[in-house]
């Protein structure tokens, strides 16, 4: 079991030395650290800890916002930990998962990725259902079956290239092989 720590500042010109002190002074074994906004969510040395972290582990951290400026970020983060068993430490906050309080914290991390994901499904239901109403309907459009006799004869006749049959139909490569498919022809 052991302590890891990430330290994170958003822009070139601050400094990590406290942070990296702070979790020095803990007992992290291990530090990633790194100079990069907090919302970007690609995140190298982030990745990097959450690849080294194993089982039973610590992340140890100075404030939450060093793992994230949105709500989306630190539900997902805690979300992984959860499942991968990762304990994490929040110093400033005195919140460690191994004790009751921490434990509470997460478990309210988890219920606001389930209502995140739950209110995002009602959304976009509410919103097709609306679409509908007016008369719209959800999926790619359909290529009419002048088109489909189209592309099979001008695949047929090995006279044309994927990328002629494209410009002359008008149709993505992919619906394209698509109709091949369908129809069974040799590509």
């Amino acid at each position: 079991m052991t302590k890891v720590g990430y330290a994170r500042v958003s822009t070139r010109d601050q400094n990590l030395n406290s942070q990296i002190d702070t979790l020095k002074a803990v007992g992290c074994e291990r530090i990633f650290s790194e100079k990069v906004s907090g919302r970007k969510y690609n995140r190298t040395e982030l990745d990097n800890c959450l690849d080294y972290l194993r089982s039973g582990d610590t992340l140890v951290i100075t404030k939450l916002d060093r793992l994230g400026r949105t709500t989306r970020q630190l539900i997902d983060l805690s979300q992984h930990l959860e499942n991968n068993n990762i304990e994490l430490e929040i110093i400033d906050m005195n919140i460690n998962t191994r004790d009751a309080m921490g434990k509470m914290f997460f478990t309210m991390m988890s219920g606001f990725a389930e209502l995140e994901a739950n209110l995002l499904s009602e959304r976009t239901k509410k919103g097709l259902d609306a679409a509908r109403a007016r008369g719209r309907v959800g999926g790619r459009p359909q290529i009419t079956q002048e088109k489909v006799a189209m592309i099979v004869s001008l695949y047929q006749s090995k006279q044309h290239s994927i990328n002629e049959i494209m410009k002359l139909t008008g149709v993505s490569k992919g619906t394209i092989y698509n109709v091949i498919n369908r129809h069974k022809l040799n590509i």
